[in-house]
């Protein structure tokens, strides 16, 4: 046997293995880093519409997107507003409005744009370094041809389920 064979033979039976072994990656599917030894509960209380235009629909729907976020891709047990939870999330839904985005030739308006803002009040009873009260935001535009009664549930839905990630990411991803 040559030294060329040797050489590789040596380096595919006793380096390859170890490098295999030294470059694990650990990976969570739903993106959360949540330490389940410490934290084991959440408390979520309905946010409130703030805004000037209040269309309901969007709280309820809000409300329960952000609920369902936390029980779907977390072990995290789901405790009332009212009860000491280790983590912690309110706040308010305080905008909820729509502008001309763009203008025809005609001059009137050819997109509008509907955005949702929302502030959230994050409190870690477990770490509170990683408390935090920030805004989160979405928008959408559709064919200002259109009434906003026509589309805005669908937009709804799609900005929801933006924001809640938005929520969920920066509160227990820790990206």
């Amino acid at each position: 046997m040559d030294l060329s064979k040797k050489l590789i033979r040596i380096f595919a039976i006793g380096v390859l293995p170890i490098l295999v072994i030294a470059c694990t990656v650990s990976y969570k599917f739903n993106g959360s880093s949540i330490n389940y030894d410490k934290v084991k509960s959440i408390s979520i209380a309905d946010f409130p519409i703030k805004s000037e235009y209040v269309y309901a629909p969007l709280a309820t729907k809000f409300n329960e997107d952000l609920k369902d976020i936390f029980i779907r891709q977390t072990r995290l047990k789901m405790l009332k507003p009212s009860q000491n939870a280790d983590l912690q999330i309110e706040g308010e839904i305080v905008g909820y409005n729509q502008y001309n985005q763009a203008v025809s030739a005609d001059g009137y308006a050819s997109e509008t744009k509907l955005t949702i803002t929302v502030n959230v009040r994050f409190v870690n009873n477990t770490n509170h370094a990683e408390d935090f009260e920030q805004q989160f935001s979405a928008f959408r535009t559709y064919d200002s041809s259109q009434l906003l009664t026509a589309v805005q549930d669908n937009l709804i839905a799609e900005m929801t389920k933006e924001i809640t990630d938005q929520i969920f990411n920066a509160t227990v991803a820790n990206w």
